[in-house]
């Protein structure tokens, strides 16, 4: 039996949509899947380690060079990578510059990879640190970081930072845990 023009053009045409809609070169192995979340975790921690100098460029460093950059926190958005990186400046300045001995505890990390080329990570902190008038204090919050690949260097392009209420700083869990989807 022969198909009628229409049917063949109609089944073509779902074909060829459906081709265009298949993963193809854009499914992940577990492996690679480790590796980017493996990849993306290393670069945070170490861009947050206050252990050690220069966390102010290395948090800068973690976003995309080009290109739009969204940051959204205490009920506003910014879409311009020239306003988050001073809002970091300004961190370092008039926050971090008082920051006697701190140090940076993930309390909960998540990544996941969502493509080769994106991915997600999420995690809880707390910033215990001793104040210019020698008195323990505590930050302490949740941020989101959407990763995209470009090229071959991996940036933030969008995040949400959430600060914790002052109360839940203190039992926030200390164990810190890194979970890939």
């Amino acid at each position: 039996m022969r198909a009628k023009p229409g049917r063949v053009q109609v089944l073509l045409l779902m074909v060829a949509l459906l081709g265009g809609c298949s993963p193809g070169g854009g499914e992940l192995s577990p492996q690679n899947r480790r590796a980017i979340a493996t990849e993306i975790e290393a670069r945070v921690r170490d861009a947050y380690d206050l252990s050690k100098p220069g966390a102010e460029e290395r948090m800068i460093a973690l976003y995309a060079d080009t290109g739009r950059v969204v940051s959204s926190s205490t009920g506003r958005a910014i879409a311009s990578r020239d306003t988050v990186i001073e809002g970091i400046k300004l961190f370092w300045k008039y926050v971090g510059a008082n920051m006697k001995q701190p140090k940076w505890i993930w309390t909960q990390t998540y990544v996941d990879v969502l493509a080769p080329t994106a991915a997600v990570f999420t995690g809880t902190y707390r910033v215990p640190h001793v104040t210019p008038r020698g008195e323990q204090h505590e930050i302490a919050g949740a941020m989101t970081l959407v990763f995209e690949k470009r090229g071959s260097k991996w940036g933030v392009v969008q995040e949400h930072l959430s600060d914790a209420p002052p109360a839940m700083s203190a039992t926030m869990p200390m164990d810190s845990t890194m979970k890939t989807k």
